[in-house]
């Protein structure tokens, strides 16, 4: 299965699916990354701002490939002034390069503008297939949580109905890659420490009676009649 990741900024897909995404490979599927923004310029605890070269490595460690890796040049934390079309089409563009079957992306409740953005635009840009028959079908939508991001919202907290076993080889796998962005890991009692993101996974996992998991919401799956 080709598995798409279309997130807001480089270290939001290892915050969000990085215990996934570490697994999904180990099992022989492919996974892309789609990055709407590709700079830190509004990270005032980033250290070494060279956050394409940062997100290389980390997805490297999980097993994502460089070439498997779309980087937008959309500006961070200014989705809300950037032509819609133009969001919009730039997530058609990664679903035509990588043709995934899965599409994943950030909860639209989330308190991040970017994040919000992304999700909406990702809405519509997953329906390229209805709207051309030349392009593949999506079989699967979800929507994925971000430390806070997702869970800082005070409008309609994430209620996940999918959970993902990563297990605790997937978990180490996630704060492994998240070391590599400068600043992404934090001191507890903050939610990106590792303390939070272990916790985190130990909840999502005993909801479903899974050893550590990643949740998310599925906003569709549908059978192909190929």
């Amino acid at each position: 299965m080709n598995y798409l990741f279309v997130v807001a900024h480089p270290d939001d897909e290892v915050l969000g699916a990085g215990g996934m995404i570490y697994n999904l490979l180990k099992n022989n599927n492919k996974v892309f990354i789609c990055f709407m923004c590709s700079n830190a310029e509004a990270r005032k605890n980033i250290i070494d701002n060279n956050i394409k070269e940062q997100a290389i490595k980390s997805l490297k460690s999980l097993g994502v490939s460089k070439r498997n890796i779309l980087f937008g040049t959309f500006p961070n934390i200014k989705f809300n002034i950037v032509d819609h079309l133009s969001l919009v089409q730039f997530i058609e563009k990664g679903i035509k390069i990588f043709k995934p079957d899965i599409v994943i992306t950030h909860y639209k409740n989330d308190i991040n503008i970017d994040h919000k953005i992304t999700s909406e635009c990702c809405d519509e840009a997953i329906r390229l297939f209805q709207r051309n028959e030349a392009e593949k079908e999506i079989k699967k939508y979800m929507y994925m949580e971000v430390l806070s991001a997702t869970d800082w919202t005070n409008n309609t907290s994430f209620s996940p109905n999918y959970f993902y076993e990563i297990k605790k080889e997937g978990l180490n796998a996630k704060i492994k890659a998240l070391s590599y962005y400068d600043g992404a890991l934090r001191k507890y009692p903050h939610p990106r420490s590792t303390n939070t993101i272990e916790a985190l996974a130990t909840l999502r996992g005993s909801q479903a009676k899974l050893e550590y998991a990643e949740a998310f919401i599925t906003a569709f799956e549908r059978e192909t009649y190929e």
